[in-house]
């Protein structure tokens, strides 16, 4: 966490897990925008041409795998039990994935495939859908029937192929610290990053293309690795947060330095570099005014995973046009993710109060408190 001096300092910025809030929501905003163009005409990857090489989505989804490297390497720092780790990261990705998986089956599907009823509810896939995708790592992309006649009739819901890549982040996560519990130093992260980053350079997966490095059961893993390397960052500077200052100019700074490099083959990595620090950065210097009851700005995940089928049922509804389609797509996404952030992610999370951790007579290292008590208000735990 930054430190700050002197009494403003201290008072004109919101608690880091507030900033880290608000630009995960502006990121999910983005990959519902940026979806809204491949949705319509699959040939287009992104609201921006072709020619400029680039996606705001991409980098969105770049800057979330960073804050999550920072994120959970906090909250392994916090309480350093790989049992309650993983009992905590799983009531974290999977009760919103469950619900939104269960509801496409049996309200989406039946209500927008084009089978008899008798016939998609006989269909293999109908079920192979429902376990393997809400397991993750047997993720499937289609259902008999439902979305057949969309322009982009391959995915039921285009934005779940991350979220095995993010449960491998938290490996990693779990891996260095169980290796620094075992007597090894913070650096052990820089060789998982250096690891990472030359699998990187030799697969070059980009937007659009995984590499030609296969897949692990369905995950890709050239994007995984290319997404893992943003976490891995934020996991360094983390693990480094007493020497790393985090600095505004120098985050503004690497804008212009990704933009200059933007057409080198060191573009993948500025670009990594510039949505790390940034987020991190920005994130822990996030002005206070902006420090708002957390059930608005908290349903990020939840808008993420809701944002790809919201789109499709509203194209089946009539809708060409992509700017009709961001107009109509936002509000609705928004608007599920804080449901989900209410009604599923918040009491789910309560269950961790059963995870007896014991009582501690210090830290493992300095640790973002959240401060606001309401259930519905209060910050995400990592």
């Amino acid at each position: 966490m930054v430190r700050r001096t002197g009494k403003r300092e201290d008072t004109a910025y919101a608690d880091p897990n507030t900033g880290f809030g608000w630009l995960r929501l502006f990121g999910a905003t983005a990959v519902v925008v940026d979806h809204s163009w491949p949705a319509l005409f699959p040939a287009q990857l992104t609201v921006f041409p072709e020619s400029w090489n680039a996606s705001p989505g991409y980098l969105a989804l770049l800057a979330f795998f960073a804050m999550s490297g920072y994120q959970i390497s906090q909250s392994w720092a916090s309480d350093p039990s790989w049992r309650r780790f993983c009992v905590k990261r799983l009531l974290r990705i999977f009760p919103p994935v469950v619900v939104v998986v269960a509801v496409t089956v049996f309200v989406i599907g039946p209500l927008f495939t084009t089978l008899p009823a008798a016939e998609y509810w006989g269909d293999k896939q109908t079920w192979r859908y429902l376990v393997g995708t809400s397991l993750l790592f047997l993720l499937q992309h289609d259902l008999p029937g439902v979305f057949a006649d969309n322009p982009y009739p391959w995915s039921v819901n285009g934005s779940l192929w991350t979220l095995p890549m993010e449960l491998l982040g938290y490996g990693l996560v779990l891996v260095a610290g169980l290796l620094m519990v075992l007597g090894l130093t913070r650096w052990v992260v820089v060789p998982l990053l250096v690891v990472l980053v030359v699998a990187d350079s030799r697969i070059l997966a980009v937007m659009g293309y995984h590499g030609d490095a296969g897949s692990l059961l369905e995950i890709p893993i050239g994007s995984t690795v290319a997404f893992l390397v943003p976490f891995a960052m934020g996991m360094l500077v983390f693990a480094f947060r007493d020497r790393i200052p985090l600095n505004p100019w120098v985050a503004m700074a690497l804008v212009p330095l990704w933009l200059a490099l933007h057409w080198t083959p060191l573009d993948r990595y500025a670009m990594a570099i510039m949505a790390c620090y940034g987020a991190i950065v920005w994130a822990h210097h996030w002005p206070k005014r902006l420090d708002i009851d957390g059930r608005w700005i908290f349903g990020s995940y939840g808008m993420y995973i809701w944002g790809f089928p919201v789109q499709q049922m509203i194209i089946a509804a009539g809708v060409s046009n992509p700017w009709v389609l961001v107009a109509l797509a936002v509000p609705a996404a928004y608007l599920c993710g804080v449901a989900s952030w209410m009604f599923v992610e918040v009491p789910t999370q309560r269950w961790r109060r059963y995870l007896n951790k014991p009582a501690r007579s210090g830290s493992s290292g300095p640790v973002t408190r959240a401060a606001v008590p309401p259930a519905t208000s209060r910050q995400p735990a990592p």
